[in-house]
């Protein structure tokens, strides 16, 4: 395998997403706001007061619908530091995953429905690679970036959280062995998910954004999951996080080993 080709080819869809503004305005501002203001809010909203009528009035009434399990896990802690813990380790962290989701996905609808709308498709599937160089290219390039905010994304929510919740917590609780999973385990797997799912769908869309709104049904099981907390259905514990990044990564599995059996350059001729 030719690695210098595959780096030529990330290489170059990199410098394609940072000229491109288009691209690059969501893949800087929703970080910054998952990352940075919605953690900072959420830590310092106790503050402004509980009770009837209080902006932590709903936040309350989930902490009672919450599992027993996850009940007795918030039973130590002070009622303010409760709903903070919750919000913070629990509630958010299937919005953390919508990140890489996101970094992948975006960057994934220009690998090839993007050469499509340039019309350099064509001259990239000329050129001296193989089938399997080429789809490894496409997807290292958009899957690298979507870790890299991850794991940096990881680290700025952890400190942030700290800080702003420091007045009630008093202390460096965050983040808990589940994040780690959660970072570590579970995010790549997500950005390898959304990205395999919108390249497999670029191949077919006319341009970038019938890619990216077609490939944004991905983002589906994070949303259930959600759902899923705020109603009390399940909660998520460091060993359902890391059944969740085995079964995503199962799902990569079996779509990388489709996506190469599929994307081949003579399918991608005859739809051009």
């Amino acid at each position: 395998m030719n690695t210098y080709a595959i780096r030529a080819i990330v290489r170059k869809d990199l410098m394609v997403t940072l000229r491109n503004k288009g691209v690059m305005i969501p893949l800087i501002v929703v970080p910054l706001i998952m990352f940075l203001v919605i953690p900072a809010m959420v830590a310092l909203a106790p503050l402004l007061g509980t009770g009837p009528g209080s902006p932590l009035a709903d936040l309350e009434q989930m902490l009672v619908q919450m599992p027993p399990v996850l009940q007795a896990k918030l039973a130590a802690y002070a009622p303010l530091q409760q709903l903070v813990i919750m919000a913070l380790v629990y509630f958010l962290a299937p919005l953390y995953l919508i990140v890489p989701l996101m970094v992948a996905s975006v960057i994934a609808a220009d690998s090839f429905a993007g050469e499509k709308e340039r019309k350099t498709l064509e001259a990239l599937l000329y050129t001296p690679t193989t089938d399997r160089e080429l789809l490894l290219g496409k997807l290292l390039a958009a899957w690298l970036p979507a870790v890299g905010v991850a794991l940096g994304g990881f680290v700025v929510y952890s400190i942030v959280a700290n800080l702003a919740a420091w007045p009630i917590m008093g202390r460096i609780f965050f983040p808990p062995a589940m994040w780690f999973i959660l970072a570590l385990w579970v995010a790549p797997a997500v950005a390898a998910l959304g990205l395999m799912v919108t390249v497999l769908i670029s191949t077919r869309a006319q341009g970038f954004q019938d890619a990216y709104q077609m490939g944004a049904i991905v983002v589906l099981p994070l949303i259930l999951l959600v759902v899923g907390q705020a109603a009390g259905v399940i909660y998520f514990s460091t060993w359902l996080v890391a059944l969740l990044g085995a079964i995503f990564w199962l799902v990569d599995a079996l779509l990388l080993w489709w996506g190469g059996r599929w994307l081949r350059r003579a399918e991608i001729f005859r739809r051009l």
